[in-house]
This record gives structure tokens, C-alpha cells and sequence, in this order.
């Protein structure tokens, strides 16, 4: 019970537990100043000569300033756990890659500025992550592409976006009109060529749009702009006015810009590129009754088709207008056509059936169609039976034509009627094309004296087969001229214009005469020569005889050899025999006999002449030789 009080008393005595001491900072990167002795941090490097971001950085900054170092690619790890962060500069660096979730942990970054590098396109995982994103400055790039998600996470929040100075053709048009808090849109100096139709039109905060030195030849009309005065520029302009710069655009000044020249404006340093009679003068000093629009004319539209089920067909139609109208294709059921598995529809108003049915024949309908108005044109399309089997060896040729192929030729009687019953291309100005033949045609033309002071004629014409333009100039004085440079078996159109100088306002302007459509004729085919499979095979034919009639006769050369020689190969020498010497006696009248006669007992002879032959018999009891 006595060791109790004792500890009691030596309780007090021990130490108190300290209170949790601030953790170090980190200490301050090389060449950079930082501010750590108030909140809020800040770490500064600008002009440091820094390659890249550096590791030591102080995680509980709120402001990293970067700017004018040579810094190329922004890691994951850069800028990890810096959950504080509220303002970043990497300004006029070298940044070329920015890895995917290199901002993930900057939820509180408000000002992100990455202008001056070498980026060349933002994908949409750099930027995620920044949910409270409001400024982010992206000019003075090399972007060429915007993923369609790459601003998901900061569309809400985003208030100021800087796009401009890089070189962008296409925008995410639609992530862009999601952006219903930004009060400023740069999207100047790129290479915009076309801005779809009510673009702007949720972006309801937007009080500064600049487009400035694009492509553009017109700006669609849109709700945002009709909702509040519009200004020029922001000097003396309310502050609830939209300001909107559209400067050093080739614009084209025609009617579907009547609604822009009709707002207020502070300035006049817009001026029209085209058309012709108003380009170079200033946007806002041209009369809004100048600002007209011409219909589409159907300048060309293909001849009645006739093709065998099965096969492609192309169904052409050209339409010339201001601004350039649009073509579209209703089917004889009166549907109206577009790419699909058995169709397609180009720009250039080609509609194209990959396969034909039966069903597919009828009345096609052309319809072009711009903001002035709309004409039609009507194209016959007959579909036949399949066509019969063709052989591969088949040599028909064309029948043949008396005369030159290129020589100039009249048009027959049946192709000038057809000409009168199509009403696709104008000719009622006279523009006719008298003669032509394979690689050449006469276009003539009548005088033009009630247009003042014509320069040049120019002649247009292109081939069915290409949208190439090609283009003649004619002096003033000539009306009529021989095209030579023609393909055969085409369809081409050709319009003639006039250049003249405009009094009213001395500049050259173009007057169109009239269009023409003409074929050349087909050139001369030779006749039948096999086709190349057929002329193989009869030659590896003919060779594989001669080859085979050459080993027969050879084998039987040295059959008949073998024979003359007895059996023995040509060449060696036959062993001769062992010889015998037989003589045999004859009177004259018998041969040598086989054996010798037996020896008679000796007897007077009589003075008898014999005649003894001697003849050599070898083994086989035959004469080999006297």
C-alpha cells in the first residue's frame, strides 16, 4: 500500500506528450523561389533552364508557375497529390506530350495555361480530372485535332477557352455547344473552313466569340446572335453585348450574310473576297439589296440509261447556283436516296446503284436545291434482263467506219433528236457544238455585242469520267474554236462565258453565253486478236509438240543406226574371227564346197587345167572375204 502514494507522486514528474509537430516542407527546387512562409504556397520557375518538372516540388503548393523553361512532356508523377493546386503555368515551353491522367489530382486547379508548346492534338484523357476548371489556355499550338471528350469533365465549369493560333480544320462542335458557362471563345487564326448552323446557340453566357482570320465564306445565322446586339468590337459595347470578330475571312458576300449586315456594328475593316463584282470592298459598305443569291440551273444531267439487271449504274446531275446548291435523288418510288448498302450519293451529285433489280427502273428525280430556290431534273433508268454469258476467247470487234476517226463529223439525225428531248444542259443561248469526232470538237458561239466592253471568251468543259475542269481562253474577236485534246467515247460538258470590265465598278466580271453537252465518238477497235489466255495456251501447246517430235525422231535415228551396225552400238569396231584357209576345187560351175574331199588313191593324171579358189571360212562356215 506504500508503493501507491509513491507513484502518485512521481506521476507528475513525467514529461507531458508533445503536440503534433507541422511537417518539413519540402525543400525549395534549385533556381526557383518559393513562398513558404504563408499560406497561401507558391512555387516559382520562371526562365529556370528546367528540362523538366522538378521531383521536389512542395505538394502543398496553390500556385506552380513553370513558364519559359524547356520543359517536353508532363508525366503522371509530375504533379501527383498536389490536391491544393489552384493556379498552373506551363507557358511557352516545349511540351509535345501531356500523359493521360497528368492532372488527375488537380480536383481544385482553376487556371490551367499550356500556351506555346508543340502539342499537336488533346485527347481525352490529358485533361481529366479537373472538375473545377475555368480558364484554360491552349493558343499558340500546333493542334490539329480536339477529341470529342477531351473537355467532359471541365464543361460545366469552364469559363474562358483560348483555341487560337494552331491549325485547326475541325471542331467537336457539339462538345463545344455543351460549354453553357464559357464567357469567351477564341477559336481565331486556325484553318476553320465552315461553321454548322446553331453551334453557338446553348452558349447563352458567351459574351466574346472571335473567328478571326479562318476559312470562312459564310456564318450561318444563329439564335444566339438574334437574341443580342452585336457588336464588332468590345470598345463602348454594353456589357451584355456579344462581341464578334470575324475579320480576315474570304468573305463570300451573297444573301445568306443579309443577317449579319443588318446588325449594329462599330467598325468597317471586314471586307468581301467574292463574288467578283464585290470582292476587296468593305463588309459594312456594301448595300444589303447587293447581297443577292442566284438559283441553281441544272446544267447537266445524264441521257436515259438502259442496263442489264445485275450491273452498276451512275446517275449524274450537275447544278451550278450561288451559293453552289445542293443535289439530292428521289427514287421512282418517291423516296429520297442516300448512301446505303446498294447506293451511294456523292457531293458532286453522282448517285451511284452498285447493283440493279429489276424493280429499280423508272423516273429518278435530281433535285438542286440553295438558298435562293431549288430545280429539278428528271433521269430514265430502264433495267433489262441479265446479260448472257460471254466467252473468254471471244475476237468480235466494232464493224468497221469509212474515214478518219478523228475527222470532224456532223451530228447524225437520231443524236440531234435526242439532243432536242434532253432538257438537261441550257443551250438556248446559242453555245452549239457542230462537229465532233473521236478526239475533237467545233464549239461555236454567237456575238455577244450587247455585253460593253468583253475582254476574252473563256470556254469550261470537263468529261464524264473526271470533275477536273479544264479551261481555254478565246480573244475577244473569235466565235467559234476547235477543241483537240479530247478522249474518245465520252460525255462532256462545256460552257462558254464572257470576261468583260464591269463599268460600274471597273473591275472584270464574267457573264455566262451558254452550255453545251456533246459525246465523242468511240475510237476504232482492231479486230479479233485471241485474248492472252487463249494465245498461252496454243503456244505451250505447240511447243510441247515440237519437243515430243523431236525425241521420237531422235530415238528413231539411233534405232535405225543400232540396225545397220548388227547390234552393235555405233562406233565400236566388230572382233574379227579366226580365219581359216580353205581351197576348194571347181570346174567353173560349182561353188566352194563345206568340207575337203576325202583323198583319192593315187592315179595317172590326165593333163587336166583346175582351177583352185581359195576362200577364208571363219567358225560359222561362211565367207568372210578372198
Amino acid at each position: 500500500m506504500a508503493v501507491l502514494p509513491l507513484l502518485l507522486c512521481l506521476l507528475p514528474l513525467a514529461p507531458a506528450s508533445s503536440p503534433p509537430q507541422p511537417a518539413t516542407p519540402s525543400p525549395c527546387p534549385r533556381r526557383c523561389r518559393c513562398q513558404t512562409q504563408s499560406l497561401p504556397l507558391s512555387v516559382l520557375c520562371p526562365g529556370a533552364g528546367l528540362l523538366f518538372v522538378p521531383p521536389s516540388l512542395d505538394r502543398r503548393a496553390a500556385e506552380l508557375r513553370l513558364a519559359d523553361n524547356f520543359i517536353a512532356a508532363v508525366r503522371r508523377r509530375d504533379l501527383a497529390n498536389m490536391t491544393g493546386l489552384l493556379h498552373l503555368s506551363l507557358s511557352r515551353n516545349t511540351i509535345r506530350h501531356v500523359a493521360a491522367g497528368a492532372f488527375a489530382d488537380l480536383r481544385a486547379l482553376r487556371a490551367l495555361h499550356l500556351d506555346g508548346n508543340r502539342l499537336t492534338s488533346l485527347g481525352e484523357g490529358q485533361l481529366r480530372g479537373l472538375v473545377n476548371l475555368r480558364h484554360l489556355i491552349l493558343s499558340n499550338n500546333q493542334l490539329a485535332a480536339l477529341a470529342a471528350g477531351a473537355l467532359d469533365d471541365c464543361a460545366e465549369t469552364l469559363e474562358d477557352l483560348d483555341l487560337s493560333y494552331n491549325n485547326l480544320e475541325q471542331l467537336p462542335w457539339e462538345a463545344l455547344g455543351r460549354l453553357g458557362n464559357v464567357n469567351t471563345l477564341g477559336l481565331d487564326h486556325n484553318l476553320l473552313a465552315s461553321v454548322p448552323a446553331g453551334a453557338f446557340s446553348r452558349l447563352h453566357k458567351l459574351a466574346r466569340l472571335d473567328m478571326t482570320s479562318n476559312r470562312l465564306t459564310t456564318i450561318p445565322p444563329d439564335p444566339l446572335f438574334s437574341r443580342l446586339p452585336l457588336l464588332a468590337r468590345p470598345r463602348g459595347s454594353p456589357a451584355s453585348a456579344l462581341v464578334l470578330a470575324f475579320g480576315g475571312n474570304p468573305l463570300h458576300c451573297n444573301c445568306e450574310l443579309v443577317w449579319l449586315r443588318r446588325l449594329a456594328r462599330e467598325d468597317d475593316l471586314e471586307a468581301c473576297a467574292s463574288p467578283p463584282a464585290l470582292g476587296g470592298r468593305y463588309f459594312w459598305a456594301v448595300g444589303e439589296e447587293e447581297f443577292v443569291c442566284e438559283p441553281p440551273v441544272v446544267t447537266h444531267r445524264s441521257p436515259p440509261l438502259a442496263v442489264p439487271a445485275g450491273r452498276p449504274a451512275a446517275l449524274r446531275c450537275r447544278a451550278v447556283g450561288d451559293p453552289e446548291p445542293r443535289v439530292r435523288w428521289v427514287s421512282p418510288q418517291g423516296r429520297l436516296l442516300g448512301n446505303s448498302s446498294r447506293a451511294r450519293a456523292f457531293p458532286n451529285g453522282t448517285l451511284e446503284l452498285l447493283v440493279t433489280e429489276p424493280g429499280d427502273g423508272g423516273i429518278f428525280t435530281c433535285i438542286a436545291a440553295n438558298a435562293a430556290g431549288e430545280a429539278t431534273a428528271a433521269v430514265e433508268l430502264t433495267v433489262g434482263p441479265p446479260p448472257p454469258p460471254q466467252l473468254a476467247n471471244s475476237t468480235s470487234c466494232d464493224p468497221p467506219r469509212d474515214g478518219d476517226p478523228d475527222a470532224l463529223t456532223p451530228p447524225s439525225a437520231a443524236s440531234a433528236s435526242a439532243k432536242a428531248a434532253d432538257t438537261g444542259p441550257p443551250t438556248d443561248r446559242g453555245v452549239q457544238v457542230t462537229e465532233h469526232g473521236a478526239t475533237a470538237a467545233l464549239v461555236q458561239w454567237p456575238d455577244q455585242r450587247p455585253i460593253p466592253g468583253i475582254r476574252m471568251y473563256q470556254i469550261q468543259y470537263n468529261s464524264s469520267a473526271d470533275d477536273i475542269l479544264v479551261y481555254r481562253m478565246i480573244p475577244a474577236d473569235s466565235h467559234s474554236f476547235l477543241l483537240t485534246d479530247l478522249a474518245s467515247g465520252r460525255t462532256y460538258d462545256l460552257c462558254v462565258l464572257a470576261v468583260y470590265e464591269d463599268g460600274a465598278t471597273g473591275l472584270t466580271a464574267t457573264r455566262p453565253v451558254g452550255c453545251a453537252h456533246f459525246s465523242t465518238e468511240p475510237a476504232l477497235r482492231p479486230c479479233g486478236a485471241p485474248h492472252a489466255p487463249f494465245l498461252g495456251g496454243t503456244m505451250i501447246i505447240a511447243l510441247g509438240g515440237v519437243i515430243v517430235a523431236s525425241v521420237l525422231i531422235f530415238i528413231f535415228v539411233l534405232l535405225m543406226r543400232y540396225k545397220v551396225h548388227g547390234g552393235q552400238p555405233p562406233g565400236k569396231a566388230k572382233t574379227p574371227a579366226p580365219v581359216s584357209s580353205v581351197c576348194s576345187q571347181t570346174n567353173g560351175a560349182l561353188g566352194p564346197t563345206l568340207a575337203p574331199p576325202a583323198p583319192e588313191p593315187a592315179a595317172p593324171r590326165a593333163h587336166t587345167v583346175v582351177q583352185l579358189d581359195c576362200e577364208s571360212w571363219g567358225p560359222s562356215h561362211e565367207p568372210v572375204g578372198p
